[in-house]
């Protein structure tokens, strides 16, 4: 059983919002098929800063950072969102990592820019990028597609480190 305070309530449905909005503003400026563009991800070259090589999520050519992520042992392309404080998956989804909420899950109502949206939070039992994996990751699983799963500060927040460079994200576990 998860038990949520008030205060963290009102945090969650803030990022949740904020998420959401991000994912409503990207269907709008960016076409499916731009969506796809190819991800790269490879370990930075090491310099003397950075002795030791670290893994890295470069930026797409749509300016945004698409992590190439294994979510419950499954491929799935991910949104790198710092903004989102959560990993955010829709139905379809969270169905492919079978990963499925009984309707009584959808215990919480988010409010986002393009209306109101049920929401059940969930735990992964593992993320991996570029090398990195974690374990037991906090997520929601939203009551609606979404145009990509995000890769929010649930996972991020976790790292000992990570760096946004004009290239890319340096991940540091």
């Amino acid at each position: 059983m998860i038990r949520i305070d008030s205060r963290s309530l009102v945090v969650f449905l803030a990022a949740a919002i904020t998420s959401l909005g991000c994912v409503g503003a990207l269907r709008m400026a960016y076409s499916a098929e731009q969506a796809q563009d190819p991800v790269l991800v490879v370990p930075l070259t090491a310099n003397p800063a950075s002795p030791m090589a670290q893994p890295a999520v470069l930026r797409a050519a749509d300016g945004h950072y698409w992590a190439e992520a294994a979510v419950e042992g499954r491929k799935m392309r991910m949104l790198v969102d710092t903004g989102a404080s959560l990993v955010t998956l829709g139905r379809k989804d969270a169905r492919t990592l079978g990963v499925t909420p009984h309707d009584s899950e959808f215990s919480q109502t988010l409010m986002t820019a393009a209306g109101p949206v049920r929401a059940a939070p969930v735990i992964l039992s593992h993320v991996s990028i570029a090398g990195v994996r974690l374990n037991d990751v906090e997520a929601v699983v939203v009551d609606r597609e979404l145009p990509a799963p995000l890769l929010g500060m649930s996972f991020l927040g976790r790292l000992s480190a990570f760096e946004a460079r004009p290239d890319g994200i340096v991940l540091k576990g």
